[in-house]
């Protein structure tokens, strides 16, 4: 088992560590822009400022008021009223796009127009169409882009890739993640606001499909069984993925209850147990078949370094994508979430779903 204090030791080394990720501290610093004031933005802020040489000099919002209470809370040197002014600014480097999923289309295309690398929070975008295009523009352009998919880029998911790789659990022949929240119901908020692209499926169904396709890639068949809300949006999801071999995979997402938010791996040699919540960083247990079993604990303060890290050192490099989480990646995540939005009947106002 490797304790948390010899773990830290390693995360703080020069260098990788044993799970093959570089201490984030190692990577270039870049100046930060981020476009939406929201708390997803306040984390951002804080692993810049604490755990990379990176740092946010700017907050931009299309309201003042509420870009000088996100800048005295996160001590954020500058505000910008209106994202051109943001993403124009020849001090920063490179932008955070952090606003509800309908606009991440609209403000990534901006920040690529003006030239600057992009991160743009998840769901990349609403489907598989916007994605692409976006990607297209970056990649015509000689641009970086990648979804901020953070919790790919932590530890102990490169220490379960590494599981996989030694063939430690045998054939794997299933997969489980879920991702439930408690929402009480307001028509108000976002995540059950059709017109800001709200429910389940995107906002905290894209974890748990993002970690079945890291492991197991694009399923072949896909079924999925939803519930709406009053708003017309997804409320809850049960889905089933299939692959041309004889594995499968389940995927739960709800706002209505808290899950455990738990992953579990099978493979004909063993199981491989995340404890939950799997997307943050945690530990988890390796079980093989003979009851023999060891711990692999990664519970580092808060995370989203590692994504911030992996953007400085792509831009750095001069590259216009990542390695560890390819445009191509993010794309088959939209085109799976655009399939299980077909069998549920959701399209959102605007929407030219393929």
């Amino acid at each position: 088992m490797f304790s948390g204090v010899l773990l830290k030791n390693l995360l703080q080394s020069k260098g990788k560590n044993m799970t093959g990720v570089e201490d984030p501290r190692s990577a270039p610093g870049l100046r930060w822009g981020i476009i939406g004031a929201g708390f997803i933005a306040g984390k951002f802020v804080n692993a810049a400022s604490r755990h990379t040489n990176s740092k946010v000099v700017a907050i931009a919002s299309r309201e003042r008021k509420k870009a000088e209470e996100f800048a005295a809370k996160n001590g954020v040197p500058q505000i910008k009223v209106g994202y051109e002014a943001l993403v124009e600014d020849p001090e920063i480097d490179a932008i955070y796009v952090a606003t509800p999923h309908s606009f991440h289309k609209e403000h990534a295309l901006l920040a690529i127009a003006a030239g600057k690398p992009v991160l743009v929070e998840k769901p990349f975008t609403r489907n598989e169409r916007e994605g692409q295009e976006v990607f297209d523009s970056a990649r015509n352009s000689r641009v970086f882009a990648m979804e901020a998919m953070w919790s790919l880029f932590l530890p102990h998911i490169a220490a379960i890739r590494g599981v996989i790789a030694r063939g430690e659990l045998g054939e794997i022949i299933h997969v489980h993640a879920d991702h439930g929240q408690f929402f009480p119901f307001d028509p108000e908020h976002r995540i059950y606001n059709r017109d800001l692209s709200g429910g389940a499926l995107l906002d905290l169904g894209v974890y748990p499909i993002s970690f079945v396709q890291n492991i197991l890639g694009e399923p072949t068949a896909i079924t999925s069984v939803g519930v709406m809300t009053e708003t017309n949006v997804d409320g809850q999801l049960s889905i089933i993925f299939g692959y041309s071999n004889r594995t499968q995979a389940t995927v739960y997402s709800t706002m209505w209850g808290l899950t455990s938010i738990s992953a579990r791996i099978t493979g004909t040699e063993g199981r491989l147990e995340v404890n939950g919540p799997f997307l943050r960083p945690t530990s988890f247990t390796v079980t093989r078949r003979d009851g023999t079993c060891w711990n692999f604990n990664a519970e580092v303060q808060n995370g989203f370094q590692y994504e911030i890290a992996e953007v400085a050192r792509c831009v750095s490099e001069g590259k216009i994508e990542s390695r560890l989480l390819p445009h191509s990646s993010t794309i088959a995540v939209l085109r799976t979430m655009d399939e299980i939005r077909r069998q549920i009947g959701l399209v959102y106002p605007g929407e030219n779903l393929k």
